[in-house]
């Protein structure tokens, strides 16, 4: 259903929001806040070179906003990291669920960001912050025991968008993620920030390093190894993970699974037999933890890869559609080289 946003009022979604989670798990109880209540201060309004309204449509929900959105909340670290990277960190009034520590290139716009809760902050928590929108990495973010519901989000007069690559929805997916659909986000995203031109800058230097990753000619094959212990969660056939291995020049082994990412046997992993292994560096499942179970493991210890370590490592944040892909794709393709392999 196509949601239309009105322009913001000081305190009227607190007024709205955070007495109505108070009373109930009904969401939009009539209440009110008590007018002498001070309410958080907006940023000084950004200077935008964008027309508004602007209309996207994201995951099938139509979204307008009316003016520049001031006070963004932004969860999963592919959302944090765009708005930083677009240069509109001082707007962000509230993070969550980072996956870990921002790229040194962004460290310094990172000082100091707001951060609501280290999973999905909860719907009282984000209303709290007066956001004028909610900016998430995956559309399971956007739940009532999440960060609310995109409806209920709305009728508040809040904004959602969700990173195009994570819509549940297949008619919303990518058929295959490529690097135009990554650079298609970060245009949008500038466009409901009003800052285009940040946009056009990052698209073009992103381009110019892409076109510099050279793609290895050996005819290798890879498994991509993102997380799991009985069974392993692999980069599947139409995510950021293909995306990126075809840039390199390896083939996966999962490529015909039409997923981002899938369930893969240990004995479909030594059936494929990869010539090389990409660890995902994760906090909750690093890159060591993983080489110490390739190695134990009675069903993959005798694989080449294993045996001679052709291991690739990826940190988590730069997995998922985002700003990090390419800078991750041209570290990979580093790495990649400095193998001693032939297929």
């Amino acid at each position: 259903m196509p949601v239309r946003l009105p322009a913001p009022r000081p305190g009227r979604r607190a007024a709205l929001g955070l007495s109505a989670l108070a009373a109930s798990s009904a969401l939009l109880v009539a209440c009110s806040t008590p007018a002498e209540e001070e309410t958080p201060e907006a940023p000084a309004p950004a200077a935008s070179l964008t027309s508004y309204p602007v209309t996207v449509d994201s995951c099938g929900t139509e979204v307008t906003l009316e003016e520049s959105p001031e006070r963004v909340v932004a969860i999963k670290s592919s959302a944090i990291e765009m708005v930083l990277a677009l240069g509109a960190g001082d707007r962000l009034v509230g993070t969550g669920f980072a996956d870990g520590p921002v790229p040194a290139d962004l460290t310094e716009a990172a000082t100091d960001l707001p951060v609501l809760s280290d999973e999905v902050p909860a719907a009282e928590v984000v209303l709290e912050t007066e956001p004028d929108l909610v900016y998430a990495g995956w559309e399971s973010n956007f739940s009532a025991e999440g960060a609310g519901e995109r409806g209920m989000l709305a009728e508040l007069g809040v904004a959602t968008y969700v990173s195009p690559a994570a819509c549940k929805d297949p008619a919303y997916q990518p058929d295959r993620l490529s690097f135009e659909d990554v650079f298609a986000e970060i245009t949008e995203v500038a466009s409901l920030l009003g800052v285009p031109e940040a946009a056009e800058e990052l698209v073009a230097a992103q381009q110019t390093e892409l076109d510099a990753v050279p793609a290895d000619d050996r005819g290798l094959t890879a498994l991509w190894y993102s997380s799991g212990t009985d069974v392993p969660y692999v980069g599947a056939g139409i995510g950021a993970p293909q995306m990126i291995l075809d840039a390199v020049g390896l083939e996966n082994v999962a490529a015909e699974v039409e997923d981002t990412w899938t369930s893969f046997g240990w004995e479909e992993v030594v059936a494929a037999d990869p010539d090389v292994i990409v660890l995902v560096d994760a906090t909750w499942n690093s890159a060591e933890q993983k080489r110490e179970l390739l190695a134990t493991n009675a069903a993959t210890a005798n694989l080449e890869a294993v045996r001679e370590e052709s291991y690739l490592e990826i940190p988590f944040p730069a997995t998922e559609a985002g700003v990090r892909n390419v800078a991750a794709t041209a570290e990979l393709a580093e790495q990649l080289a400095a193998l001693d392999l032939t297929p």
